[in-house]
């Protein structure tokens, strides 16, 4: 039972990590493979500043305003030839700049903090949870993400700005006879997937540790949860990555982390075959 409620935990985390990642294809039709450095340059960002003296909860706040200005840097400089384009054209060019620029983070941050790592600790006994004793940062880390889904959730539902993102999502061509600016809107999200993968990074420093070269797997888990709960779809995100995190606790618990990995992988490629749309994908 506890490998169940940390898989729903770590699930909680994986949505939280994809659903930025999959807002910027619905709504743009283009993948940001530096997705996970978007997560790592906050959490190096928030320990350098604990470092010089500031207070955690400021630091984090700090480095997740940061993650948000790297992703509006990136929407107003890689991204614009990326929005000339359109279908797979689109989609190709956004991965070759996006890979590209994971490589240089990756590489200015190895480079200058390759031993920092964002490891937000939460003092206390453990808390006990229908019979099961779970970690304080365990809690800390879910309650964030259900919050944070949560609140984009009701953004996208109940907010004239949240409208107009689904409104372009769903027909931009539709939501620009409207009176909608498409590209404010990617530029808003853009900048909203920035934040909430700095959330995620965050979540993720509650629970483990998050450090420099950790931001090609991040990018890999946030794509295995998109594809599998489907490109474009929030709600496909959440529940693909509540269900894939309790198969990645589950078999690192009785395989092993290497294997668990290869089985997330099986796991996009059989969504892929069987159902190329993803579990709540817009052809499904």
């Amino acid at each position: 039972m506890a490998v169940i409620f940390d898989g729903i935990a770590y699930g909680l985390q994986l949505g939280l990590l994809a659903v930025g990642l999959t807002l910027i294809y619905g709504l743009g039709g283009v993948l940001n493979l530096a997705h996970g450095q978007f997560a790592v340059v906050t959490a190096i960002a928030a320990t350098v500043l604990v470092d010089v003296g500031l207070p955690m909860p400021l630091a984090i706040l700090a480095a997740i305003a940061l993650a948000g200005m790297l992703a509006l840097a990136f929407d107003a400089s890689l991204m614009r030839p990326v929005y000339r384009l359109r279908g797979e054209a689109r989609v190709l060019l956004s991965l070759l700049l996006t890979i590209g620029a994971a490589f240089v983070i990756d590489g200015l941050l190895i480079y200058y903090y390759p031993f920092a790592a964002l490891n937000v600790d939460i003092s206390g006994s453990a808390v006990n949870v229908l019979g099961v004793a779970m970690r304080r940062g365990s809690l800390a880390a879910s309650l964030l993400a259900v919050l944070a889904l949560g609140t984009l959730i009701l953004f996208l539902r109940y907010t004239r700005r949240g409208k107009a993102v689904r409104s372009v999502i769903q027909d931009e061509e539709g939501a620009q006879l409207c009176g909608i600016n498409p590209a404010r809107v990617r530029t808003a999200v853009f900048v909203l997937s920035g934040v909430l993968a700095g959330v995620a990074a965050v979540a993720e420093g509650l629970t483990s540790s998050l450090g420099a070269t950790d931001g090609l797997d991040l990018t890999i888990l946030a794509l295995i949860v998109t594809v599998v709960g489907g490109l474009g779809s929030v709600a496909g995100a959440l529940v693909a990555g509540l269900l894939l995190g309790i198969v990645y606790t589950l078999s690192s618990f009785y395989i092993g982390a290497y294997v668990t990995f290869i089985i997330l992988l099986l796991a996009a490629m059989l969504t892929i075959l069987v159902r190329p749309s993803g579990l709540m994908g817009k052809g499904a």
